[in-house]
């Protein structure tokens, strides 16, 4: 693997989410691991590798939240983005009291998700797949 391309590690208990999700990154140029749960991430311990962590907060096990609090006490320093299809107030709260890089509520698009990680990387603008996307209509 190339180190100079990011890998976003997906962590979703829904097939089909991983599935699209990894197949939008992975031809936005990014390069994608998927994961079925917070366990199965930490048991595969990419830590080390990943620049970005798409992170659903309903999973079943250990959530979203305990896994970034897991983290946390782990010292790693890798921006995440919570994703939810269950949005509240509380929940929007709570990801800001762990210091989300950025959240995204489903459906999301292509765009508003690149925005989120070029954000969550500092890059603004800059994914590989970024200067193909159509202009925003008015």
């Amino acid at each position: 693997m190339n180190v100079s391309v990011p890998l976003i590690s997906i962590v979703d208990d829904d097939p089909s989410v991983r599935r699209a999700l990894g197949r939008l990154l992975h031809a936005a140029g990014y390069a994608v691991e998927t994961y079925a749960s917070a366990r199965e991430f930490l048991d595969a311990s990419p830590l080390h590798r990943t620049t970005c962590l798409l992170l659903d907060v309903h999973l079943g096990g250990m959530n979203g939240f305990d896994l970034r609090d897991q983290l946390t006490t782990e010292g790693v320093p890798f921006p995440i983005i919570f994703i939810t299809a269950h949005d509240d107030s509380q929940t929007r709260e709570r990801a800001g009291e762990r210091g989300a890089a950025g959240y995204l509520t489903k459906p999301f698009n292509r765009r508003t998700l690149l925005e989120a990680i070029d954000s969550a990387l500092g890059r603004a603008g800059t994914s590989p797949g970024s200067a193909s996307d159509p202009p925003p209509s008015s």
